[in-house]
């Protein structure tokens, strides 16, 4: 066996941050992530870079900021550059392979893997064109498509997950993974919709008894941005409270779903005698507000959105441990470069990302400023959040802020912004917020640079019509 430490990532997609057993949920059942926390390190303030699937997942890469980056929405996929972490370490001998869900432009550009297996990229390497159109959005038909599926059995997603699972255990019991270091990153695409469960996970789960989602029936939040973002994604319009149930029921059954697929991926790290000097992370791309405030899916800046899972375990990880400082998924690039033991470069000290396992072995840092921002379909203007604390302030460029306090109020139902009580928390928020960037020159590119696009694919009747659909499509046949 090697003396050096692996590294495993699990991503799964869409899963809020609440919705395991080791996060207190009274429901979800999640055996082998519980049990992962159980021997590792717990973030309980987690938070994606964007709450949205391709900028997220181009901001891990990179380990960097959307705003410096300019992976800023769904047409906008990492493509191998700026320089990933997986570079880092292919470049240092490692072998780094992805297995499932990447989410890049393609697998024809250097990603920094030495290996692709079973990807999934975006549609024809454009993505999601239509939610470009953010000052003149046409009308979204296909939302309606997330209370249609909803129901139970096989589908592409989870045919999907099976073969990445599959396809892990046989990469991770190959003898040779025994004697020469490797990081692997095994992208499940489960709880994300289509809401179409196996029987054997939706029977785990009836709808009868599942509560409806908060404030259902009070229609979505009372500010202007917000009501763009369900205006364009008017899932909510499909739902009454039998299908509302339904769909947390099939939810809850994909969670459990996924959360088996990666406690076979763990058991083959077991088999393959692995365990002891491995680092596992898991954690998901972002939420799913599942009906909450009358929002479905993400784009917004709330916990069950912009939060998300994320549990360390391993060599140097204290067991059993919670963490309260705020952490992000571009700190995953520091935590592999110091697990994996690089040396840190003038670019590292630029991002803004910190190792994992330092912060699990260091005292809470309440002042760590949780981030996100948001740049994609439906929405009319940039959004941006910070945490520290109790607090969390969201900016709408040009539009009223939120202000909410977590430890008073975790379901987020109460805006403070307008207390004059609050100001001086509010002046906070926004002197926390532009230290990281000038939100108005931030807003004013992502539309120029939008709009570059646009024109580059054939201009705005293009975008309407040739690139719209509800989720990316399942590689045709990925068990071959």
């Amino acid at each position: 066996m090697n003396d050096e430490l692996n590294f495993l990532v699990i991503i799964s997609d869409e899963h809020r941050k609440d919705a395991m057993g080791c996060a207190g949920h009274p429901v979800v059942k999640t055996p082998n992530l519980d049990a992962l926390a159980a021997r590792g390190t717990q973030f309980e303030n987690a938070y994606t870079p964007s709450p949205m699937c391709v900028p997220a997942r181009a901001a891990l890469a990179a380990g960097d900021w959307v705003h410096n980056t300019g992976h800023w929405d769904s047409a906008s996929p990492y493509a191998g550059t700026p320089q990933s972490w997986m570079h880092r370490l292919r470049g240092a001998g490692r072998e780094v392979v992805s297995i499932g869900k990447l989410h890049f432009r393609s697998g024809q550009d250097d990603n920094g893997f030495s290996r692709e297996i079973l990807p999934m990229h975006v549609v024809d390497g454009i993505g999601w064109a239509v939610g470009l159109l953010r000052q003149d959005p046409p009308p979204y038909k296909s939302a309606g498509e997330l209370a249609a599926d909803v129901g139970v059995g096989p589908s592409s997603y989870t045919d999907y997950d099976k073969a990445i699972t599959d396809a892990a255990e046989t990469w991770l019991l190959a003898p040779e993974r025994r004697t020469t270091p490797w990081t692997a990153f095994v992208s499940l695409v489960s709880p994300h919709y289509p809401l179409t469960c196996p029987e054997e996970w939706s029977g785990m789960y009836a709808p009868a008894e599942m509560k409806l989602p908060v404030g259902f029936g009070n229609g979505q939040p009372d500010h202007p941005e917000l009501r763009n973002i369900a205006g364009f994604f008017n899932y909510d319009t499909y739902f009454d409270e039998t299908t509302a149930r339904e769909a947390k029921a099939a939810y809850f059954g994909l969670t459990s779903f996924m959360d088996d697929c990666v406690g076979r991926v763990l058991r083959a790290l077991e088999l393959g005698r692995q365990s002891e000097n491995t680092v596992v992370l898991y954690v998901s791309d972002h939420g799913e507000m599942l009906g909450d405030q009358g929002l479905w899916t993400k784009q917004v800046m709330y916990e069950a959105s912009a939060g998300i899972p994320m549990i360390l375990a391993g060599p140097g990880i204290p067991a059993g441990h919670r963490v309260k400082t705020c952490t992000n998924l571009v700190d995953i690039a520091a935590t592999a470069k110091e697990v994996c033991g690089l040396s840190e470069t003038d670019r590292d000290k630029q991002l803004p990302g910190v190792s994992l396992r330092m912060l699990a072995n260091t005292d809470d840092d309440p002042d760590r400023t949780g981030f996100s921002e948001y740049h994609d379909g439906g929405s009319k203007t940039g959004t941006f959040m910070v945490r520290w604390g109790r607090w969390k302030y969201v900016s709408y460029v040009g539009q009223p802020p939120q202000l909410f306090d977590l430890k008073a109020d975790p379901d987020e139902l109460t805006d403070l912004s307008g207390d004059p009580e609050t100001r001086p928390v509010l002046a906070e928020g926004e002197r926390r917020l532009q230290a990281i960037c000038n939100t108005d020159e931030v807003n004013t590119r992502a539309f120029a640079d939008q709009k570059r696009k646009i024109e580059a694919l054939g201009g705005e009747a293009a975008c309407r019509t040739a690139f719209v659909f509800n989720h990316t499509p399942a590689p045709a046949d990925p068990a071959s």
